[in-house]
Parts: structure tokens; sequence; C-alpha cells
């Protein structure tokens, strides 16, 4: 068959048809024009896959030169943007092969060789996503590191720690930092971990029950490095399932929301602090913006459209969730609708990732050398918070347990203190010895110690607590962990 011939019939089972595909089916069937990203690993894969037939001697040496040859050429146009996309192709397989077929003749058509593409598309998907998310396990380390370094910078920063939005106990800053480096380590897990069951090959599952053909498949899976820790090739071992699933996209997608969630309640706590009822902190300009009738307003956009942004994530992992549900095996046409969502989950956790470690940390003066930007602490104002939702009040109760009074009575009689505070509007550290005596006689002058809120800091000097000390450990281990 000549490749007008191919790019006439568009498919290779065109001869059982007596008709050819109306355009509104052909537009509405077609993926070229999102799938083509997958170009890279399309040539990658036919590149192993040649490979191991040259070597099963089911290709001559020549035709494998040849392929390489075609394939080397097809890369290079498509990088330089003049490869010719044809919707008449529909999807990047096609478009590649019809392409490779046009260059180096019939021996692009023995290319498809033991293969479907059916388990070629399971095997692109695998390979372009396993390379996102290894560009996106850097991007955690970014923003890990961004948060590390304003939490060193604010260890001894007190702020009022909340519980149902209300004033509860002083914690350092630097801890609350820390909270969402250990949120966005356990999403580089859970990425690495997807990562590892991703990192298996379809390929020779062909079109559902596996190929006549005597394919190495062990071979494509290590040329492809779609190996374990030990270097043992991970080759699906079910054609039926290697085809049909995308438990692997779905679980990313669902590491993904995570991620995003935990991007969400960052930003939701950064959207409060921003407001001119918390001041806590500000953000670099280049990542606000103003309003169209209010000219004192400086809003908080890229953090409030992250936090929407996530819900179009967890909207893409139902869409995926649903697709797969009602699908019987072996490959059905739904499955190229996983592509879209999957494609867009990652864009947006990349970009989101992305712009967050700079909001965070600043950027890099390449004259200075020193970062410049990100977030600015406002010190004054979280302190000046946390004296007047009564953060030491459990500090006190503590106190009085330490005293011999049982936990219950202590809770009971720091609620009456705090009451008589609230009635003189002043602070529980404020409150005159006498007083503080009336509610309890073994009460002592060493007691405003412990309700200071830097002796209330400074009192949780227990591993995970938010102690100066410990804060310093925690930065320690996490810097070390990201070397």
């Amino acid at each position: 068959m000549s490749n007008n011939q191919f790019e006439k019939k568009s498919e290779a089972w065109s001869a059982l048809f007596s008709e050819p595909m109306s355009d509104l089916v052909k537009r509405y069937t077609s993926s070229v024009f999102f799938d083509k990203r997958l170009w890279q690993a399309d040539v990658t894969g036919s590149l192993a896959h040649a490979e191991m037939l040259a070597a099963q001697n089911i290709i001559s040496a020549e035709d494998h030169s040849a392929i390489q040859d075609g394939l080397s050429t097809i890369a290079k146009e498509i990088e330089a943007d003049q490869f010719e996309w044809k919707l008449d192709l529909e999807d990047v397989h096609l478009n590649i092969e019809a392409r490779l077929t046009e260059l180096v003749g019939i021996a692009g058509k023995r290319l498809h060789t033991g293969r479907s593409r059916n388990d070629q598309v399971a095997t692109d998907v695998r390979l372009w996503l396993r390379s996102e998310i290894d560009l996106i396990s850097g991007l955690l380390s970014d923003l890990q590191i961004a948060l590390i370094e304003v939490a060193e910078k604010n260890v001894e920063v007190i702020l009022p720690g909340f519980t149902h939005l209300q004033v509860a106990q002083p914690i350092s800053f630097g801890h609350h930092m820390l909270a969402y480096v250990e949120m966005f380590s356990r999403d580089a897990e859970r990425m690495a971990d997807v990562r590892r069951r991703t990192n298996r090959l379809p390929l020779g599952a062909a079109a559902l029950a596996g190929t006549s053909y005597p394919l190495d498949r062990e071979r494509v899976a290590k040329t492809l490095g779609m190996v374990d820790a030990q270097g043992v090739a991970q080759v699906c071992q079910n054609s039926l399932d290697a085809v049909s699933d995308r438990d692997f996209a779905i679980e990313f997608t669902a590491a993904a929301s995570l991620c995003m969630v935990h991007i969400s309640r960052f930003s939701e706590e950064l959207i409060l602090w921003m407001s001119q009822n918390f001041g806590f902190v500000q953000i670099a300009d280049r990542f606000t913006t103003g309003s169209s009738i209010m000219p004192q307003k400086k809003n908080p956009d890229v953090p409030e459209l992250a936090r929407g942004k996530t819900g179009r994530v967890v909207g893409h992992l139902m869409g995926l969730i649903t697709l797969m549900k009602g699908q019987p095996l072996a490959y059905n046409k739904d499955n190229q609708e996983d592509k879209e969502p999957l494609f867009d989950t990652v864009d947006t956790l990349k970009d989101t990732l992305r712009i967050f470690a700079e909001m965070v940390g600043g950027q890099l003066n390449a004259s200075t050398g020193i970062k410049e930007g990100g977030i600015t602490v406002k010190p004054e104002a979280m302190e000046s918070a946390a004296l007047k939702g009564y953060a030491t009040a459990t500090d006190l109760a503590d106190y009085l347990v330490k005293k011999g009074l049982p936990f219950r009575d202590a809770h009971e009689t720091v609620a009456h203190a705090v009451k008589a505070a609230i009635a003189h509007q002043v602070d529980l550290s404020e409150l005159p010895l006498q007083v503080l005596q009336g509610f309890n006689a073994n009460i002592e002058k060493d007691v405003y110690d412990v309700l200071s809120l830097r002796g209330s800091l400074n009192a949780r000097n227990i591993l995970g607590g938010t102690a100066p000390v410990q804060v310093h450990a925690q930065i320690a281990r996490h810097r070390a962990r990201l070397a």
C-alpha cells in the first residue's frame, strides 16, 4: 500500500468497510491534537520495540536501521515544529507510523509487528507519566526547601495556633511552616510509590491476548528503564490487564489531588493571613492583583486560584474513576478519555508547585545571589493576636496539674480565671498574683513564666513539639533528607 493509500484509508482496517468515516465521527474520535504530546514516549517505545524485534530476528538488521533513521528524522521534525499532524490519521501513533512509512517505506510497516495500538498507547502513557512524576518530585523538593528557609528565619516568631479558627495555643511560625513540609514530603513519597507501579511494561500484550511472535518483553523493559531497584525487568504479567486498566493514571491523579488539597489548605491560610483582619504576612506584589474599582486593594489571586484549581484536579480524579468503573475487559474506546484529564492534572500540579515555590521562597537575584520577594512575616501582628485569645490557658492548667490538681479540676479552675480576665479585659498573664491565688492557693509567682507566650513555646520541648530547639532539630532533619 502506498503512503497516499495509507492516508486515504486512514486505518489498517479500512478494507473491511464499504464507506468512509464521516467527518463528524472523525473529529469526534480523533485524539491527535491532545495526545501528540506523547510523541517522545511513542518514539522511545518504538525504538526499544524495533531493537528487540531485530535481536529476535523478527525483522532484519536493515529494517531496524531504517526504522531508527526514520524515527530520528521524525523526532527532529517534531522538535522543529515541522511535523504535519493530520486529523485523518486519528492519533499520535498513526501519524508517526504514516510518516515513518513515507520516509523508509516497507520497513516502517514492519515496526508494528507483535504489537497493537492498545499496548502501544498504554506503554506511551506510562513512559510519559513516569517522566512527569520525576519533574513533579523535583518541584515538590523545591517547595519544601522554600518552606524550610522561611521556617528557619522564623523559628522564634510566635504565631497564634488555631483550632476551629479560634486562638488555641502559641506556636512557632517556623513550626507551622514545617507542618506543610511534612505534608509535601508525604506527597513526594506517594509520587515515588505511584512511579513504581507506573513503571511497568504493557508492550507485548498486543491487542489483548499477547502475540504469537517470540518477543523478549524483559529486554524491552530493561531498554526503557522499566526495572525495579535491583534492575529486574518490570513487565505487566497479564495481557488483558496490561491493555485495559488505567489504575496507575487514577492513582497518580489521586496523589495529585492530595497534593493540591495541601496547597489549597496553605492557600486558605495565606489568604486569611494577608487580610487586614489578620495582617500576619505579605506576599510579593507580582503574585497579587489590584481591583478594577477599588484602588486600595491587593488581592491574593495566586492562592485563591490554586484553591480553585484544587477542585479542578479532584474533579479529574472523579472523572477517571467514573470512566473506568463500567468497562468490561479488555480495551475499550472509553480509555481515550483518560488523557485530557491526566494531562491537565499534570500541567496544573506542575504549574502550581512551581509558582508556590517562588511565591514562598522568593526569586534569586542573579547579580547579588540573594533571594528576593517571597513571604514577608509580620511578627508583631502575630504576637499581638496570640495575646488576644488566652493562648496560655492550657499552660496554667498544666501548671496546676503539676501542683497536684487533677486535670479536669485544673481545667475548670482555669476556665474561671479566663472568665475573670475577660471581665477585666486583660490577659491571664496580667492578672495580679493575688487574684490568681483566689482560684487556687497553690499558685505562686513562678506562674508568670508559664503564662508568657515565650514560656509556653519553650515548654513544648518534646519530639514534634513547637519549642524552638525542636523546630531547629526538625529543620536539620529535613535539610538532610532533601540534600
